[in-house]
């Protein structure tokens, strides 16, 4: 029989997301009399231990006995368990220094590490993420810290209602000035974003219009590829040659920064790709974005005033446009930008985005765990056995 064990998340400040919802476990492992979830005990999760155990699912601080374990944020090193396989975000794959002793213990203890961000189709597409929860959430951030900084409306904080239901229903009397928002990105990110957009019956615009029209009530235009990126050479794009030689290209996001009030940004970046604008643009007499929602969180990433990760608990700091400083954020002056840059915003709605997460996990992975061999894992595998796989030997002077 193969055992799954669902850990108990660990970080300082732990995540209430977890892999698999108490409903969720029960019918797998009633489907799949070959295979046990077992849940390791957590008192910081968001659906309770009682709420497993009524579904009649093990309870177990033994996950030695697994074969399998499933995390949501980075196991801290010294709990990793020498030579199993895991499943967790483990933010790794950019090279990030803040991870390097995790990469580190991950080799030297052998541990198969199959990473969420990796699983993905043949063609790199992802399969499996918070990506969508992530969108919703920054986005309903982003009209909130607008609302607050120009004192014209109230929003509830997402982590302060009981499900993403609760949140749209405090959407139905609010009212929206005439503001421009500019979204960007393709994938899920974006597209939990524009959900959020469109409840609120914010008409989109193509970006053309956006860039020459004002407008008496809120739109939004929706900036991906061809209209984020062309060749320095040529002026064109292709988006296989991007994401091949993404340094051949510019970025062409500086057109919006005198036309757009707010910012919800879902692009992936990495080093090579171009900023949407550099850190000193910010200073230009015509600048107009005061609330940036990166959503994607990439400090010093595609959004370069982006300069720490924010928290649930405290969600805006501000940026002060003249000395690129950090500062209160929310004050009534052109002066200051208030960023938004949660990098665990799924947990704001984490029954939500637990029951989304499990769903996809259990469609799609759980039937190549079963598989004798699936490219699918392997693709996503970062290391096994104390080394490196072939597809990220990238990493070596990092992981050694």
């Amino acid at each position: 029989m193969l055992r799954i064990g669902l850990l108990r998340e660990r970080k300082k400040n732990p995540d209430e997301r977890v892999a698999f919802t108490p409903a969720q476990c029960a019918k797998i492992n009633e489907d799949h009399p070959y295979l046990k979830i077992v849940v390791e005990p957590s008192p910081s999760r968001c659906y309770s231990d009682g709420e497993y155990l009524a579904e009649g699912v093990e309870l177990s601080e033994h996950m030695d006995k697994c074969d399998i374990l499933l995390g949501i944020k980075e196991v801290p090193p010294h709990y990793l368990i020498p030579g199993k396989t895991y499943f967790f975000f483990s933010h790794t794959k950019k090279k990030q220094a803040y991870n390097q002793p995790l990469m580190h213990a991950l080799i030297q203890k052998k541990i198969r590490l199959i990473d969420y961000e990796c699983l993905t189709y043949s063609d790199e597409q992802r399969i499996l993420g918070f990506g969508h929860f992530a969108g919703i959430v920054g986005a309903h951030n982003g009209l909130l810290t607008y609302g607050k900084k120009n004192g014209i409306y109230w929003l509830p904080a997402a982590n302060e209602v009981k499900s993403y239901k609760e949140l749209l229903k405090a959407y139905e009397q609010l009212k929206l000035p005439n503001v421009k928002i500019v979204v960007t990105g393709s994938g899920k990110v974006s597209s939990g974003i524009l959900e959020v957009l469109t409840k609120l019956d914010i008409e989109s615009v193509e970006p053309a219009d956006f860039l020459t029209h004002e407008y008496e009530y809120p739109v939004f235009t929706h900036l991906t590829g061809a209209d984020l990126y062309a060749r320095k050479d040529n002026d064109l794009f292709h988006r296989d040659d991007f994401h091949a030689n993404p340094e051949k290209y510019k970025c062409l996001f500086s057109a919006y920064v005198n036309q757009a009030d707010v910012l919800m940004n879902g692009i992936y970046w990495e080093e090579g790709i171009a900023r949407l604008f550099d850190k000193e643009d910010v200073k230009r007499h015509d600048w107009r974005i005061s609330i940036i929602a990166d959503v994607t969180c990439d400090i010093n990433g595609s959004v370069p005033v982006n300069v720490a990760a924010s928290t649930i608990a405290d969600p805006v700091y501000g940026i002060d446009r003249q000395t690129l400083e950090q500062t209160a954020p929310f004050q009534k002056t052109k002066e200051v930008i208030d960023i938004i840059a949660i990098d665990n915003l799924p947990n704001e709605l984490p029954y939500d985005a637990s029951q989304y997460f499990g769903s996809h996990l259990e469609k799609y992975i759980l039937p190549e765990l079963m598989k004798q061999d699936s490219e699918l894992l392997k693709r996503a595998t970062i290391c096994e056995n104390g080394k490196l796989t072939k597809r990220y030997e990238y990493l070596s002077d990092y992981a050694y």
